[in-house]
């Protein structure tokens, strides 16, 4: 028996109202109308999750653009400035500390990070967090995936590996690639990887010649960094952030970032925004995990190639979403 209009009309907006039941977070960046905009856009991309799963994406998705810094764009030398010998990472001097370059050593001992380089960029977002494990749980419960790991995590003597306070691992570059972007379509920005350059100029408090991207440019062992003991990932918001605000880019675990690796191009980078060469067979990693030697892995220029699809969820390996954007959010 067909239905009259009228009911047809009433169940629809019934149903619109129950979808539209989402409590809008408070967001220290978003205005009120960009969050329900947000909201709306989860209900419509997802409603056959329920309101508490809707709630959880919202307030991920309006935390992750809180968590974003802005970072002002500006001219620097990228790549291995070079420090003086023998001094001590505890207590680094102001570069150039009275030495003349030519008379430094390497910061990094991986020759293709050597070719030191001019680059100027636009302003842009970087999280001041490396995304969660419980984050990134949320990105795969949202499209109907079981979380990795899921029964390993049901062992009492693995539950450590798995807080969602920390830095999530990736198995591929892909998996990272794809979060941001999927953060971008939830909230109408364009999110993204970070770029190479973008990292390190982050890094480095807007390319300033830093060694380590702590607070102060030194590593003092439990108050800006890890002790070299310490052998876990620990929560993303531990110690002291740089002076931009951004926690943790040596220490815990490496960012992915999003530019093909060619161990070349610094040498024919362009000087404007350079987003990487445009093919390739290996991405980049940068900063250090917890597991390595602070003094040598840990510095601001250091950068590697890895395999963009690994054998497994490691803990060292995770990354950082940026918004490529240069006007206030």
């Amino acid at each position: 028996m067909t239905r009259p209009l009228w009911l047809v009309l009433f169940t629809a907006w019934i149903a619109g109202c129950q979808v539209q039941s989402l409590s809008l977070p408070q967001s220290e960046r978003l205005s009120p109308d960009k969050v329900a905009r947000i909201a709306a856009t989860i209900d419509r991309k997802y409603p056959k999750l329920s309101t508490e799963m809707r709630s959880k994406l919202l307030n991920t998705v309006v935390q992750s653009l809180d968590n974003m810094v802005f970072v002002e764009g500006g001219e620097f030398e990228m790549g291995d400035f070079g420090w003086p010998f023998d001094d001590n990472p505890y207590d680094l001097c102001d570069w150039p500390c009275g030495v003349a370059r030519d008379q430094m050593g390497p910061i990094s001992f991986r020759a293709h990070d050597d070719f030191v380089h001019p680059v100027k960029l636009s302003s842009y977002y970087l999280s001041k967090f490396q995304t969660t494990l419980g984050d990134f749980d949320l990105f795969f419960i949202a499209q109907g995936k079981p979380v990795f790991g899921s029964e390993l995590r049901q062992r009492e003597n693995l539950q450590f590996r798995y807080q969602p306070s920390l830095p999530t691992p990736t198995k591929t570059w892909q998996e990272a690639k794809d979060y941001c972007g999927w953060l971008g379509a939830l909230s109408g920005y364009p999110v993204d990887l970070p770029t190479e350059a973008q990292w390190e100029y982050a890094a480095r408090s807007r390319g300033q010649y830093v060694m380590y991207p702590t607070d102060n440019g030194s590593l003092n062992y439990e108050r800006n960094f890890p002790h070299p003991d310490e052998s876990r990932t620990f929560p993303v918001d531990r110690f002291v952030p740089n002076p931009l605000g951004i926690y943790n880019l040596s220490g815990n675990a490496t960012d992915w970032v999003n530019d093909w690796y060619d161990e070349d191009y610094y040498r024919h980078s362009p000087i404007e925004n350079p987003q990487g060469p445009e093919t390739g067979t290996q991405r980049i990693r940068r900063g250090a995990y917890i597991a390595e030697g602070p003094v040598f892995n840990a510095s601001t220029v250091r950068r590697w190639a890895d395999d963009g699809v690994q054998d497994g969820y490691y803990a060292g390996t995770s990354f950082r979403c940026a918004v490529q954007l240069e006007s206030p959010l």
